[in-house]
């Protein structure tokens, strides 16, 4: 399985795709590795038809953000405000007596940490 530089949480901006999306930024509110997709919040917004149920629930039309694929996203550095590649720094932490080794991501063209 992959591993993506694009975290939940993240702030990113949709950078190819629909018309409508493009240039959009969002949250990242799910990451799949399986299919290598993200869900960002307010970012392709798909109508589904939702059938009432015996339990009680009601129908209707619900609005939900469908998963878009990983390379249409950028994460967005949170100094300029504008989509940056991601690159990353190790550094040596200490805890209890022993050393670990960190992966911190960092943004490419300012160089801050994210």
């Amino acid at each position: 399985m992959p591993k993506f530089k694009i975290k939940t949480g993240d702030l990113v901006q949709v950078i190819s795709g629909k018309k409508d999306n493009k240039g959009k930024q969002g949250k990242v509110l799910r990451v799949i590795p399986e299919t290598q997709r993200v869900v960002v919040e307010g970012v392709n917004v798909v109508t589904r038809h939702k059938r009432a149920t015996m339990q009680g629930e009601s129908g209707g039309i619900e609005k939900i953000e469908a998963p878009i694929h990983v390379s249409n996203v950028a994460l967005v550095d949170p100094e300029t405000k504008k989509p940056t590649k991601v690159g990353y720094r190790t550094e040596t932490v200490e805890r209890n007596g022993r050393s670990k080794t960190v992966r911190i991501r960092v943004s490419k063209s300012t160089g801050k940490d994210l």
